[in-house]
């Protein structure tokens, strides 16, 4: 008896081949990039040096202006604050007429900055955004007046104010400096950046005019950069002594103006110098402490791309 082996069906299952692997492609950001790092001892021993040795400056000034002129000039120092600053505050603002200075420097700092804030936000936006002749040569132009050292325009600027009649008068301050080739520059690089082409024609296409366009997109965009641009230049106006030393006089001064009539004579009383110095710098602390998380959040966001 012949036996025979069973037919097998052939197996019809489909086998797959393994998918080929692609080549790696190319990875924009390295691996970990995003994740949170974590400080060590010497970070925190670093940043306790620096803010240290950027607040002794203003700690020594408190300290000065609460001693005497002989505590100041001694030979070892003190470092620990007195009971005179008080008095020596009182004697400050008198000798110096700081209240009238305070004024005039508020009024003065506070017209350009708003000026400046107005002037380079515009000419910052028709130099990123828009299209006329001859843009590239007049920023150039711009660019290149920040290499002109301002010691050179000082006596045409004198002569200037003079023949205008705003010799010793605030004028004389503030319009020469209503517009700055910093800020236009600064402003047009972060408009650059930050104002797509595609918002702008996304107005124009509602039937927004130029001013509705600036107004109701270009500011809300370029604020995070005015607020940096506004405390950089109220700071460098609030501080500016060379030009307000020669523009102003004794009776109208400003405040680094009435400070430097206060340390001028001939044996100066160091701890009223101090105490007057340490009026002078308090304004700018509160400006700063009321808009610092802006100015923070301003320079961060010029920094953080999405």
């Amino acid at each position: 008896m012949t036996t025979t082996s069973p037919i097998t069906a052939p197996d019809r299952r489909v086998t797959t081949s393994p998918p080929r692997s692609e080549p790696p492609r190319h990875r924009r950001f390295k691996p970990g990039a995003g994740r949170q790092h974590h400080a060590g001892p010497f970070a925190y021993f670093a940043l306790a040096v620096v803010g240290l040795g950027s607040l002794f400056p203003l700690y020594w000034t408190l300290v000065a202006a609460s001693r005497t002129q002989e505590e100041v000039l001694a030979t070892t120092p003190p470092l620990i604050p007195g009971g005179n600053l008080f008095s020596n505050l009182e004697a400050a603002w008198e000798q110096a007429s700081l209240g009238k200075a305070i004024l005039n420097t508020f009024i003065v700092s506070s017209s350009i900055t708003l000026a400046t804030l107005f002037f380079c936000t515009l000419a910052g936006y028709a130099f990123a955004k828009m299209r006329f002749k001859g843009r590239g040569a007049l920023m150039t132009m711009v660019i290149a007046t920040l290499t002109i050292p301002p010691q050179l325009s000082v006596v045409p600027l004198f002569m200037m104010m003079a023949d205008i009649g705003w010799g010793g008068q605030l004028e004389s301050v503030i319009f020469p400096t209503l517009v700055s080739a910093f800020g236009v520059f600064f402003m047009r690089q972060y408009l650059i950046e930050a104002l797509p082409y595609e918002l702008i024609e996304a107005g124009r296409v509602d039937g927004a005019n130029n001013i509705r366009i600036v107004w109701s997109i270009v500011l809300p965009v370029a604020r995070p950069a005015m607020m940096v641009l506004g405390m950089l230049t109220f700071v460098q106006a609030w501080n500016d002594f060379f030009w307000p030393y020669l523009a102003l006089n004794a009776e109208n001064p400003t405040l680094q103006v009435a400070l430097g009539e206060l340390s001028a004579s001939y044996v100066p009383d160091q701890s009223i110098v101090m105490a007057g110095a340490l009026i002078s710098t308090l304004p700018l602390l509160v400006v700063f402490v009321i808009f610092g998380k802006q100015i923070v959040g301003g320079i961060m966001s010029g920094a953080v791309k999405g």
